[in-house]
C-alpha cells in the first residue's frame, strides 16, 4: 500500500470538494478556486471532512498513481485555504528587481534588463529591491514561475552572485589559489 496514497485528506473548514465524472476534482475555498482532471484509474471519494483515495489494484502505473493522485489533491486543498509562496533573494553589486504593475523588471547585469509579466493567478511583489515573493494558490505554477524567474541569473559558486530561493544555501568554492 503506498503510505502517502491511503492517508485520507482533512478537509479544512471553508473548503468545498467536489469530484465529478471523469475524476475532475473541484476545490473550492476562501482564497479561490482550482480544478484538475486526475488519473482515471483512481477511486476519488469525499467522506464527511476527509477525502480518500484509492486504487483498483496493485499494477506498477496504479501504485504510482497512488500517491501522486492524493498529493496532488492535498495540495489543491492547502492552496485554496492557506496559499502558497516562494521567496527569492538578488545577490550582487547592481543586481536588483522593480515592479511596475503586473511587470517584473530584473536588472542582472546583462546590457538589456529582463522584463517578465505575471501569470495569471499569480501576486508577485518586490520588497527594498532584493526580494522577490511570488504567491498564489496553485503550488504547480508558484514554483514555475519561482523557477523562471531564479533561471534568468542563477546564483555562482565564486561569489554567490546571482538570483536564488531564500532558504537555499550555495556551496561556495575558493577561487584560484595565487603562487
Amino acid at each position: 500500500m503506498s503510505r502517502i496514497g491511503k492517508m485520507p485528506i482533512a478537509i479544512p473548514a471553508g473548503v468545498n470538494v467536489e469530484v465529478a465524472e471523469n475524476n475532475k476534482v473541484t476545490v473550492k475555498g476562501p482564497k479561490g478556486t482550482l480544478e484538475r482532471v486526475l488519473p482515471a484509474e483512481m477511486t476519488i471519494k469525499v467522506e464527511g471532512a476527509e477525502v480518500v483515495v484509492s486504487r483498483p489494484n496493485d499494477l506498477k502505473r496504479n501504485k504510482a498513481l497512488h500517491g501522486l493522485t492524493r498529493s496532488l489533491i492535498n495540495n489543491m486543498v492547502i492552496g485554496v485555504s492557506e496559499g502558497y509562496k516562494k521567496t527569492l533573494e538578488i545577490n550582487g553589486v547592481g543586481y536588483r528587481a522593480a515592479k511596475q504593475g503586473k511587470v517584473l523588471t530584473l536588472t542582472l547585469g546583462y546590457s538589456h534588463p529582463i522584463e517578465m509579466t505575471d501569470p495569471e493567478g499569480l501576486e508577485v511583489t518586490v520588497e527594498d529591491s532584493n526580494k522577490i515573493t511570488v504567491s498564489g494558490i496553485d503550488k504547480e505554477k508558484v514554483g514555475q514561475y519561482a523557477a523562471e524567474i531564479r533561471g534568468k541569473r542563477g546564483p555562482e559558486p565564486y561569489k554567490g552572485k546571482g538570483i536564488k530561493y531564500s532558504d537555499e544555501h550555495i556551496r561556495r568554492k575558493v577561487g584560484k589559489a595565487g603562487k
